[in-house]
């Protein structure tokens, strides 16, 4: 074990740390340049590098005209591409953003990236994704993937052996290990259930009212998903929430049932913010709707919900740096507490905030119709094909933009396939243990194309 009281003592000039440590003091301080954190940060001497610019051969960017926003695009426009938000293509300035904070990393990466720089542009990112969502950068925490962030969170929140967590069988993979894994860890109970028999027969009322009666006395956080990637079945949050906070006004602060949202499938491509959702967590990566950098991601938090967390790993930020050097606990904002540290991409987390600033340029309204527009004429469409059967629902209330389907008589992987190669459609399979086609119409695709793969879908019979 660390002695607390010796590591309080044990830099700095004779023997003793001030009691207040500003930013500047820690990246001069030896101690952290002789462990190689944030090392020569402080140097007046910054590099100027000029602010990203699209590349030379980029069209010019009118966010009024959906031509032009997916000319920003360098996706091959030789197939219609229903599933680009798996490993996102990068818009124009994303791309160029990259490349700038790349170019400034390869050429002095002492000098460009670290210390005061990374702080910066890291609360720069913040305030973006906060702007955005309609939160406090403060309440966010930076993630490589919405799979950290759910293990994170997962893994941190304080609860004791017996304690429930309420989740269901439709989630992905990562919610469901990230609570087996913590279940194994110390005794917490996981209880699993059913949401639905019949996702295009939902109901919002439905829904709510199978997690409300899974509620014990031992509860304590209901772990689900917004938009379910298996089904593309959308989760009335904001009535979850409300039956959720009936419960707990009957309730102790420390027994109060937490509402943790996986978010991947509907950041960016609703028009909503967490005061509209009412969620306490919400976890997400940034490259599906967004189109942000791949490897990015964020957890929000409320304030009432970060109190009840326990950060799991050790954060490379100002407060925490602060306390290790003080011997003392540390004391801050808690998304800087609780972003994991040591060294990132950090070229594609600082060019997060180009992402954002694109979605806005466009109008998050805007972007939020469009997907709309397009997945209900597919989803018109698909139902009229007697050999189709839709999987999500028709609507707007339970459904955001993926699209699922099955097709008589052939598996996923075979529609995928002759979509592919006869159609030059790009879609996928659900990756479950009952799979079903999946489309998501996005501002990478149009009208066109979701005629384009109505008739594609006409013809496998």
């Amino acid at each position: 074990m660390t002695d607390q009281g010796t590591q309080g003592t044990s830099h700095g000039p004779g023997g003793a740390v001030a009691d207040s440590v500003d930013r500047r003091t820690l990246l001069r301080g030896s101690a952290l340049a002789g462990a190689g954190v944030l090392a020569a940060g402080c140097s007046t001497a910054q590099a100027e590098i000029p602010s990203p610019k699209a590349a030379p051969n980029s069209a010019r960017f009118d966010p009024r005209n959906w031509e032009s926003i997916r000319a920003q695009f360098s996706l091959t426009r030789r197939y219609a591409h229903f599933s680009a938000f798996m490993l996102a293509s990068h818009p124009a300035p994303v791309s160029a953003a990259i490349k700038h904070f790349r170019d400034g990393l390869d050429s002095f990466p002492q000098q460009y990236g670290l210390g005061m720089d990374d702080f910066r542009r890291s609360d720069d990112v913040r305030k973006a994704l906060a702007g955005y969502i309609g939160t406090k950068a403060e309440q966010i925490a930076l993630t490589d993937s919405a799979t950290m962030g759910i293990g994170m969170v997962y893994a941190g929140l304080r609860l004791r052996a017996g304690d429930e967590v309420v989740t269901t069988e439709h989630e992905f993979y990562s919610t469901h290990e990230a609570l087996r894994l913590r279940a194994q860890a110390d005794g917490v109970v996981v209880r699993t259930i059913k949401l639905h028999d019949d996702p295009a027969r939902a109901s919002a009322d439905q829904l709510v009212a199978r997690l409300k009666a899974a509620i014990t006395a031992k509860t304590r956080v209901v772990a689900v998903t917004w938009v379910y990637s298996s089904t593309g079945l959308k989760l009335p949050v904001k009535q979850v929430a409300a039956a959720l906070a009936e419960i707990n006004r009957r309730r102790d602060e420390q027994e109060r049932v937490l509402l943790c949202v996986d978010g991947v499938h509907g950041f960016a491509a609703e028009d909503v913010t967490m005061q509209d959702l009412g969620c306490d967590f919400f976890m997400t990566s940034t490259h599906k709707w967004l189109f942000g950098p791949r490897g990015t991601g964020f957890v929000w938090g409320g304030p009432e919900a970060w109190a009840r967390f326990q950060p799991v790993v050790p954060s490379f930020s100002m407060p925490a740096f602060t306390g290790w050097l003080t011997g003392r606990p540390p004391t801050g904002a808690p998304g800087d507490l609780a972003t994991p540290g040591g060294y990132h991409s950090f070229e594609h987390r600082w060019a997060l905030a180009k992402a954002v600033e694109f979605h806005q340029a466009i109008g998050k309204a805007r972007v939020a119709a469009r997907i709309r527009s397009q997945s209900d004429r597919l989803k018109e469409g698909l139902a009229g094909l007697g050999h189709v059967r839709l999987v999500t629902p028709r609507s707007a209330e339970l459904s955001a933009g993926i699209v699922c389907c099955a097709v008589e008589g052939l598996k996923p992987e075979e529609v995928v396939g002759r979509l592919f190669e006869k159609h030059r459609i790009s879609a996928a399979e659900t990756p479950y243990r009952e799979s079903f086609v999946r489309f998501g119409p996005s501002i990478v695709t149009d009208p066109r194309e979701v005629e384009q793969v109505i008739r594609a879908m006409a013809t496998l019979r």
